[in-house]
């Protein structure tokens, strides 16, 4: 880790966790698709399942550069890492505080495995640091958080939630995806743990699936005990996808974050938009909080449209901007949270925490910002 700290962004995303390939002087890292390899005479035994083969390792130290975490770990998925990393870290009779707004596969994942286990678990009412102080109990083990949040982009502040974890002997976790540590490095702030959905910006073209976790040597090794056993690894041909995409990590998110930036004051004036949720306008009740800990303000951006327009018709109506499951590829979607990423909770849920039928949630490409506007224009007058 020390070794990378005076390494530029788009310098560590190009060169660091490459795996060098010292028979024939490539340019990119070989691929290492074996899935047997010695184990007699060798200092490390590789296996896929055991996260170490040559390609597993090597983008881990990427990840682990990036997030100035001394060590890291890629899975097969998001909901693979943050599910490892809990129960890496709790246990039956342990308590887990967790943030109200949040992503609703997490949401689902505790409500429906934690009860298996014997872990309990307690849901913020609010995202301020008084709000997980006062659900606390003397068996929590672990504060998990997500700023800026999916799909509301509300912003919980990373070093108070540290500063409350470490006074109380807590461990802090956070789900970094939506900011990446292109703009956001939590560890900085003094949280143990981060975990990401790297099929998002990590990947960043809509063709890979993985998760990730960075932290502390002695936390990933904790995780990797769990991991191993629960068998979320990832295959190596993905894993050499993955490490390719993240060296354009660095220039796709700050175009991004430049467009969306542009686009969410665009939308606060339009006429047929009531509400924008973007923690870089002025307007967001979070703004100075997400100055003050992000760099850039992210690609995600939500609006409500205003009653009468069909969210739906809407969204079909683009014609550049895609309807898509997904998010953080470099060609902008939309999405309605009520029909995907949040149709798991109940009405009664989604309405606690706001969200509403009119909701979408955008995640902003690399186009040019003249076209995204046209097209939103004339799928509103469609709608």
């Amino acid at each position: 880790m020390s070794e990378n700290k005076n390494l530029g962004l788009n310098t560590i995303c190009a060169h660091i966790g490459e795996v060098k390939d010292e028979q024939f002087k490539g340019a990119v890292s070989p691929m290492y698709l074996s899935s047997s390899y010695e184990y007699l005479d060798v200092d490390v035994k590789r296996y896929p399942r055991y996260f170490n083969t040559p390609n597993q390792e090597y983008l881990a130290k990427k990840i682990a550069a990036l997030e100035n975490t001394e060590s890291a770990m890629i899975f097969g998925s998001g909901m693979a890492a943050i599910s490892t990393m809990f129960l890496a870290f709790l246990k039956q009779g342990d308590h887990l505080v967790v943030q109200n707004t949040l992503y609703g596969g997490t949401v689902n994942f505790i409500k429906e495995e934690f009860p298996k286990y014997g872990i309990e678990y307690t849901f913020t009412n609010g995202y301020k640091v008084e709000d997980f102080e006062a659900v606390i109990q003397s068996n929590t083990k672990l504060i998990h958080i997500e700023t800026p949040s999916n799909p509301l982009l509300t912003i919980t502040d990373i070093k108070a939630i540290a500063k409350l974890g470490k006074s109380k002997g807590i461990l802090t976790s956070i789900d970094n995806t939506f900011a990446s540590p292109v703009n956001q490095k939590p560890m900085n702030l003094g949280i143990d743990m981060v975990m990401h959905s790297a099929t998002k910006y990590f990947g960043g073209h809509s063709d890979i699936c993985a998760g990730a976790v960075a932290s502390s040597a002695e936390h990933i090794e904790r995780i990797w005990n769990v991991g191993k056993n629960l068998g979320g690894s990832l295959s190596d041909m993905t894993v050499w996808m993955l490490e390719r995409s993240m060296k354009t990590l660095g220039l796709r998110v700050k175009a991004q974050t430049k467009n969306a930036l542009k686009l969410a004051k665009w939308l606060n004036k339009h006429p047929n938009v009531s509400k924008v949720y973007y923690p870089g306008l002025k307007s967001h009740p979070e703004y100075k909080l997400a100055k003050s800990q992000m760099s850039g303000f992210g690609a995600m951006l939500s609006f409500e449209l205003v009653d009468g327009l069909d969210s739906q018709k809407f969204q079909k109506a683009l014609q550049l901007i895609k309807s898509s499951m997904s998010l953080a590829g470099v060609e902008s979607t939309v999405v309605s949270p009520h029909l995907t990423s949040h149709a798991l909770l109940t009405q009664e849920e989604r309405d606690a925490v706001g969200i509403t039928d009119q909701l979408v949630r955008f995640s902003v490409g690399i186009e040019t910002i003249k076209d995204l506007k046209k097209d939103i224009n004339q799928a509103i007058e469609n709608a």
